[in-house]
């Protein structure tokens, strides 16, 4: 059974990284979170790495300057590793062919920024639905439409038996008091009704082998066992880290806030009954990060 801490530092000296999700743990998608800026800040005072393990599917420099708009200072972590990122490079080595249908936002253009990083890249192009190899998911057009609406077209998809690349396999997220829906929701749909969605954040493990390159390229070689993963997510964040072997630290007060009735932390009962009905079980719980 999960344990339940008052703060990050009451667990934080038995490891040496952190792997922290964003969205819900360190900002609310509108401003930072100050007390957990302030036991980022706190941790990495002792020498412990943190690397940001976001399912954002922007490329990693977009995210940064999210963060300084948000404001979370440079000295709350170390390195930050996306699910665009990962996605991208995926898109690049030819997952879903070389002429790409962009579902999702104007906004997320960037994502087909070149990847100078990788060997020898596909040329991608972007083309019209009816022209497409396969489909490139960063989010539904509209994240506050009903997803009944994102089905016209994913029928037509399906029909030509187009994979999807799934940029963020999150369902939803709070933007402050807004709930919104994510490209992992669209890759959802399109899975259950008989299509093929690839995924390369978390809980699968291709942004997680980016979080250690991430951490490695800062000059450390730290086991699993050493490494302690934070996220609001029960089937990201907890499953992700329950999948890779590492310890997990569940915020409660994020997604299910709501299921688990917390406002400073959990309640105790609430907080086991959804754990059974989740099936997963983190290391430690807490209200908020701090």
């Amino acid at each position: 059974m999960t344990r339940i801490i008052n703060a990050l530092s009451e667990v934080s000296a038995s490891y040496d990284a952190l792997f922290v999700d964003l969205w819900g743990c360190v900002h609310n998608g509108v401003t930072a979170i100050p007390s957990a800026v302030a036991a980022l800040q706190e941790y990495r005072k002792t020498g412990g790495k943190v690397i940001l393990v976001t399912n954002s599917p922007r490329p990693r420099a977009g995210v940064t300057k999210q963060l300084v708009h948000f404001g979370v200072p440079v000295d709350a972590y170390d390195a930050i590793a996306t699910s665009g990122d990962s996605a991208r490079s995926a898109m690049y080595r030819g997952v879903v062919g070389t002429k790409v249908w962009h579902y999702g936002p104007v906004t997320d253009s960037r994502f087909f920024d070149p990847l100078e990083i990788l060997e020898n890249p596909v040329e991608i192009s972007r083309v019209p639905l009816e022209e497409a190899t396969g489909i490139v998911c960063t989010g539904p057009f509209d994240a506050e439409a009903e997803p009944e609406t994102w089905r016209a077209d994913l029928e037509k998809a399906l029909a030509r038996d187009l994979k999807l690349l799934c940029a963020n396999p999150d369902i939803v997220v709070d933007r402050g008091e807004i709930r919104e829906w994510c490209a992992g929701a669209v890759a959802k749909m399109y899975t259950e009704m008989g299509g093929e969605s690839l995924y390369f954040g978390k809980p699968h493990a291709p942004i997680y082998d980016l979080a250690r390159r991430r951490l490695h390229k800062l000059g450390d070689s730290i086991a699993d066992e050493r490494i302690l993963a934070i996220g609001d997510g029960i089937l990201t964040d907890v499953k992700g880290a329950i999948d890779e072997g590492i310890d997990s630290i569940f915020i409660s007060g994020g997604l299910a806030a709501s299921e688990t009735k917390t406002v400073t932390q959990p309640d105790e009962q609430a907080l086991t009954d959804f754990l059974k009905t989740e099936k997963y079980d983190p290391t430690f719980t807490i209200g908020h990060l701090r």
